[in-house]
């Protein structure tokens, strides 16, 4: 019977040590959650400075900081917005996000500018050679226009002879006729196409010089550009 009872006593004791050591594993992983939790913080539209043990309601419209045990800042909570602030937000985000890929291409360019025009000297210098190709090709233009128009006239001159009638006309000299009017009509628009390419070249290198003359060195002749 003795032995009974030493027997249950065993066990009770084995029971409430094993119950003990599951509380004490209980609350040391309470206490380490406690200790890993944070402590939000702000300040609130009143100026007053709230703290909780987790995002704080009051708050949900400005910035929040979670801080750890030591007061360390673990993350900055950022405010709750509707669907239109957040909308407006990211639109802001790209405007800002495009500015500043435009202010790198911007510079990126005035590198490579200055790179290819060290001075003014040289601007002007490939201004004038640009400027003189398509003053060539002008020149050739006009002097083709020039020729049709001789051709016109010997054409006119020899149509004068059916001015009566000039369905009596030969049909070769018609075709000329027309093959003249078309040719000229063709040299024509051409011609303009290429005093506007003269003038957006002129226009090109205005802008690229009034860019560039932060960066030159200054000289006399600096302010002046190239005659065109």
């Amino acid at each position: 019977m003795p032995l009974r009872r030493n027997h249950w006593s065993v066990i009770v004791a084995a029971g409430l040590a094993t119950s003990w050591a599951c509380t004490t594993a209980a609350q040391s992983t309470r206490s380490q959650v406690a200790n890993e939790a944070g402590i939000f913080t702000c300040t609130d539209a009143r100026g007053r400075t709230l703290t909780a043990d987790r995002p704080i309601a009051d708050c949900a419209d400005r910035q929040q900081r979670e801080l750890g045990p030591s007061g360390t800042v673990r993350r900055t909570v950022e405010p709750s917005y509707t669907s239109h602030e957040q909308a407006e937000r990211d639109e802001r985000a790209r405007q800002a996000t495009l500015k500043a890929s435009r202010v790198m291409e911007e510079r990126r360019r005035d590198r490579a500018l200055l790179a290819r025009y060290p001075n003014a000297t040289s601007h002007d210098r490939e201004r004038g050679q640009s400027i003189a190709q398509v003053d060539a090709v002008i020149d050739m233009t006009r002097k083709r226009m020039a020729e049709l128009d001789v051709e016109r006239k010997a054409l006119d001159d020899e149509l004068e002879f059916y001015r009566r009638d000039v369905n009596r006309a030969p049909p070769a000299l018609r075709r000329k006729l027309e093959d003249n009017g078309s040719s000229m009509q063709v040299q024509t628009e051409f011609l303009a196409a290429r005093e506007e390419e003269k003038r957006r070249v002129n226009a090109r290198f205005d802008e690229e010089r009034e860019r560039l003359r932060q960066f030159w060195p200054t000289t006399a002749g600096a302010g002046a550009p190239a005659s065109r």
